[in-house]
């Protein structure tokens, strides 16, 4: 069910000069830019009465703001108590470590066990912070770091310095095939053309740019370290496939099983038992919403990761000294 809302407000000094969109997302924090901006196009807000259609116009000091939409009610979701592995936190921000298998937010099919369920209940106060505070994703299969605000104002600012590309985020991640370097992946991605369910490189996609280093070579994989210069879904997952060196693992992307010749039975049993993407967020680098100061984060890399890597380190070695 949808309900009608009326937003109405002046804007002050600090943001004349700003675009539409912008000063909007400042003044009413409780609803995000991009819907912000979908309302401007819709012909949804108005200044000082007169409809605005276009997202950078300018907006000047002692102007009249109304918006007037239809939002979809909010659904209450209810507190769990699920362990995090909490990395940092204050009054402010919480850095957590997110283990394989736990979907950050509630969705078709997943209506509690969430990530946000168990923030609900780590955090009560985040029930006042859209989303409950979730700022960015991890996929339900990649584990690793994430920032969650507890408070609008520090929301509000992750989501800015997001957009603008100042929070860093490292992630680890073994592919099948052996690259010779490291490089950019400069491709736009959008919905899948016929897998409704997936991601893909397409011309109409946003635009997406992911960077990567060889960390390691085995005989038929890599290891890898990418850096994301925008957040799409999926990203580093179809980055890697439309580049032809897709994830060991992963379910949407992998495609079939890739084994180096005469590998060894336990090296092929843990390949084949290996059922997520093998993807991990080794590091984030931010800097506090509130206090300006300059923060890193690093998460060891999982159990299952690690046995996946010294199993190839093992297969290498074998074949680069064969037992007479």
């Amino acid at each position: 069910m949808s309900q009608q809302i009326e937003l109405n407000e002046t804007v002050p000094g600090n943001l004349s000069g700003n675009r539409l969109d912008s000063a909007l997302a400042v003044l009413f924090p409780d609803y995000s830019r991009t819907r912000i901006k979908e309302w401007i196009l819709a012909g949804e807000v108005r200044i000082n009465g007169e409809v605005k259609t276009q997202p950078k116009e300018k907006v000047h000091e002692g102007v009249q703001v109304e918006i007037r939409a239809a939002v979809e009610e909010a659904v209450v979701w209810a507190p769990e108590a699920i362990d995090l592995d909490v990395v940092f936190e204050d009054e402010h921000i919480l850095v957590i470590n997110k283990p394989a298998g736990l979907v950050v937010h509630p969705g078709a099919g997943n209506s509690e066990g969430t990530l946000l369920n168990a923030l609900l209940h780590h955090c009560p106060s985040v029930v006042d912070v859209p989303r409950a505070g979730i700022v960015h994703r991890l996929d339900k299969l990649t584990t690793g770091l994430m920032v969650v605000a507890k408070t609008i104002i520090a929301q509000t600012q992750l989501v800015k310095d997001l957009e603008k590309r100042l929070i860093v985020r490292e992630y680890e991640a073994i592919v099948n095939g052996v690259l010779t370097a490291g490089g950019r992946v400069d491709a736009p991605i959008g919905r899948h053309p016929t897998k409704r369910i997936n991601m893909a490189v397409v011309n109409n996609g946003k635009p997406a740019a992911t960077k990567y280093r060889v960390a390691e070579k085995f005989r038929q994989h890599s290891r890898l370290r990418l850096r994301l210069e925008s957040g799409r879904t999926h990203q580093i997952r179809v980055h890697m496939d439309h580049l032809g060196y897709p994830l060991v693992g992963d379910p949407n992307y992998g495609g079939r099983l890739r084994l180096p010749k005469h590998a060894s039975t336990e090296f092929t049993e843990i390949l084949r038992g290996f059922k997520r993407q093998a993807l991990h967020a080794r590091m984030l680098q931010l800097q506090h919403p509130v206090s300006c100061e300059l923060l890193q984060w690093k998460a060891p890399t999982p159990m299952d990761m690690r046995v996946l890597t010294v199993a190839m380190r093992n297969d290498l070695a074998l074949f680069q000294n064969p037992q007479d």
